[in-house]
């Protein structure tokens, strides 16, 4: 690509491409440099610096997250919403395994505020709203979903469940219907912590 076309949205999917290929810690400026055939230094008039690079890579797999629990969730509610919006999560973390990972890592300030993350924040808590929870239980039960959710994959990503029978989609399915049975009898009062 010659490096007139480069422009920081160009060096941030570049970097998630590689990610995805090589591993998320792959990611380096020299390895953006050599896809590009440029010069490292090439880069920095389009990107502050490496982690600015990961920061992007990062919101980028935010929004595409986004947009698959979008079309997962259209039109669903309460249990029907649960599953399409884990399974979005299961099918993201399998087709862009750099990206998920990416997804995974602690957020700035900024991507934290981004519009990515905003739209998944307001799927998420509007998947736990369908339960019929009460505003002061929201927050608590979207953490519970993500710890679930998220917790499942990275286990099986890292092949905790790869030496027992049975297979683990079915665990997969054990694990979100037990995940929507709590939201079921989520309790309705917020408790004091003991």
């Amino acid at each position: 690509m010659p490096r007139a076309n480069l422009t920081t949205a160009v060096i941030q999917s570049a970097a998630a491409d590689i990610a995805d290929g090589d591993g998320y810690d792959a990611i380096t400026i020299s390895t953006i440099a050599r896809r590009f055939g440029v010069q490292p230094a090439s880069l920095y008039s389009h990107v502050r610096d490496l982690a600015a690079v990961k920061e992007g890579v990062q919101e980028l797999a935010l929004g595409e997250l986004a947009d698959r629990v979008a079309v997962a969730i259209a039109g669903r509610a309460t249990t029907d919403a649960l599953h399409g919006f884990a399974d979005a999560h299961r099918r993201y973390a399998t087709d862009r395994p750099g990206c998920w990972t990416a997804v995974q890592r602690p957020a700035t300030e900024t991507t934290v505020k981004s519009d990515a993350a905003a739209r998944l924040s307001a799927q998420l808590l509007a998947v736990v709203s369908g339960y019929r929870l009460p505003a002061s239980e929201l927050v608590h039960a979207a953490r519970f979903v993500a710890a679930s959710v998220n917790g499942y994959l990275a286990l099986n990503r890292v092949g905790a469940f790869d030496h027992r029978t049975p297979n683990p989609d079915t665990s997969w399915t054990r694990t979100i219907a037990a995940v929507d049975t709590a939201l079921s009898a989520w309790p309705t009062e917020e408790t004091e912590n003991p």
